[in-house]
């Protein structure tokens, strides 16, 4: 079961990755209910096994790419993302002082926390331009505008539902506007 979440997250966020055109130094969110891939409430299963294994499908495509991944925690800690110092600088984001554990905080955060090289929590940002939500997790208050949303192939991570987005400038200008079609 492990290698079969594995290797979905892998394919799902390859393909994010690619779909959205996300930079080096940029942002990528990812909020993960194991629970909810278990097939279970959100909330209400929690499982650090589940965790790791979409976290190894998920952290080394991101790291290969110079992307900076933000771990969604859980509303226990009110939502609040956990990333690399560097990356909490570079974006002026506040620290805060919250060490995620898997019922406060969740398995995801957790995995992330102790994978990542400095883990800082920040309490808020709206910086990522891209975004995977398995589980419904609600991911959207941590995306730039505009945020658009990505089909991908993998449509659950193992019986959660995956929803991806990514970010688009605003258009403006109205009926005689033309538009950038790279950036849309």
């Amino acid at each position: 079961m492990y290698q079969e979440l594995e290797a979905a997250a892998r394919q799902a966020v390859l393909e994010l990755l690619e779909v959205s055109k996300i930079k080096s130094g940029e942002i990528l969110v990812v909020g993960c209910s194991t629970s909810e891939v278990l097939g279970e409430r959100i909330g209400t299963g929690s499982n650090k096994e589940v965790a790791d294994a979409i976290l190894a499908g998920i952290l080394p495509p991101v790291k290969e790419r110079g992307v900076w991944l933000a771990a969604q925690c859980c509303e226990h800690l009110n939502r609040a993302l956990i990333l690399e110092a560097e990356a909490a600088r570079q974006y002026r984001l506040e620290q805060v002082n919250a060490v995620p554990q898997p019922k406060a905080g969740g398995s995801f955060a957790t995995a992330a926390y102790e994978a990542m090289t400095h883990p800082v929590a920040v309490e808020q940002m709206q910086d990522a331009r891209a975004g995977m939500d398995i589980g419904n997790t609600l991911i959207g208050m941590h995306m730039a505008r505009v945020a658009v949303p990505v089909r991908l192939a993998v449509k659950r991570i193992g019986q959660a539902p995956l929803v991806c987005a990514r970010v688009r400038p605003k258009y403006i200008g109205g009926v005689r506007a033309h538009y950038d079609e790279n950036l849309l």
